[in-house]
């Protein structure tokens, strides 16, 4: 269930409470005339299936300018009747795709903020570091540190709605974060050959190192896989499936890699490892982008009303 918080105009407090009337799977709707203060209004409390959200929103979009909408995830609801509204909405909750949620969740993906940045840098340093003590163990811990999925998956949902300025922002974040990310472990991995800790041999790796670093047909096979659990995941809401598409995936590690050759001077690793980066995002960016769509066209109580996202959400700290 979602539980909706909104702030009405007095004169349209009827138009909603008939839109609420209309929606199946909502309930629980409590009228609280005046309360609101800023802005200033009546406030309409209810609980919704996640089902029935992008349906509900998309007739109550007019409150983006002369209301408000909250929205929040109930992580227990012990009522019947909410019971009954889930079973009224039409398919599955974990089906349900909602999508001015999940396109205010990828716009603060695309931001280039200092926690984006340090976990990136640490993630690729662990690699550097798994590459220099060939260790698959510091392999998986960098994958799973490392946050460049959210930029993914951004651009994902900017190829399915055509939102090229989304699509330019988060390739700006993966690019941004890349390059200091691969900068700073080329300059620790530097300090260490000059003082002699590493050497042209530390990159010889094993044959499961091997498949993190040189890309081949099942690099891409992998990526497409990733990519659309990756994107399931986001949607449905199951962060634990996240987690082991952060250890499919190879884009850190290639960094990682791709840092050490070049404080080397091996250029010929350094263009295997880059090209491992690509084709591991370019494969997450295909399945994901083919996951939405089928999502969007195969479940249409999923998609309709409020998927025709627009505009990101206004920055409050701006």
């Amino acid at each position: 269930m979602l539980h909706l918080r909104l702030i009405v105009p007095p004169a349209r407090t009827g138009e909603a409470m008939t839109v609420l009337a209309d929606c199946p799977g909502v309930t629980n709707i409590v009228v609280l005339p005046g309360a609101a203060r800023e802005p200033a209004g009546d406030v309409v409390l209810c609980d919704a299936a996640r089902e029935s959200a992008n349906e509900l929103l998309g007739r109550l979009g007019w409150l983006r300018t002369e209301g408000s909408i909250a929205v929040e995830q109930v992580d227990l609801s012990m009522s019947e009747v909410a019971a009954d509204a889930i079973e009224a909405a039409p398919g599955e909750p974990d089906d349900a795709v909602v999508w001015e949620e999940l396109a205010q969740r990828l716009h603060a993906e695309t931001r280039v903020s200092w926690a984006y940045l340090v976990f990136l840098i640490i993630a690729t340093q662990l690699s550097g570091i798994a590459v220099v003590l060939d260790s698959p163990v510091l392999i998986v811990g960098a994958m799973v540190l490392g946050p460049e999925f959210g930029a993914v998956a951004a651009v994902c949902f900017g190829l399915l709605h055509r939102k090229w300025d989304l699509i330019a922002t988060a390739f700006r974040t993966l690019a941004v974060g890349f390059a200091v990310a691969v900068a700073v472990t080329f300059a620790c991995a530097f300090v260490a050959a000059l003082l002699g800790w590493i050497g042209d041999a530390n990159l010889a790796t094993n044959e499961e190192m091997q498949f993190i670093v040189k890309p081949d047909r099942w690099s891409f096979i992998v990526a497409l896989l990733a990519g659309a659990a990756g994107v399931l995941s986001i949607t449905a809401g199951k962060s634990s499936a996240l987690v082991g598409v952060f250890i499919s995936v190879t884009t850190v590690p290639a960094a990682g890699y791709a840092a050490v050759a070049l404080a080397l001077g091996q250029w010929s690793e350094v263009g295997h490892a880059a090209l491992q980066l690509a084709v591991n995002v370019l494969g997450m960016v295909v399945s994901g982008t083919v996951v939405l769509t089928v999502q969007r066209a195969f479940w249409p109580q999923v998609g309709r009303r409020s998927s025709s996202w627009t505009r990101p959400p206004r920055d409050p700290g701006r």
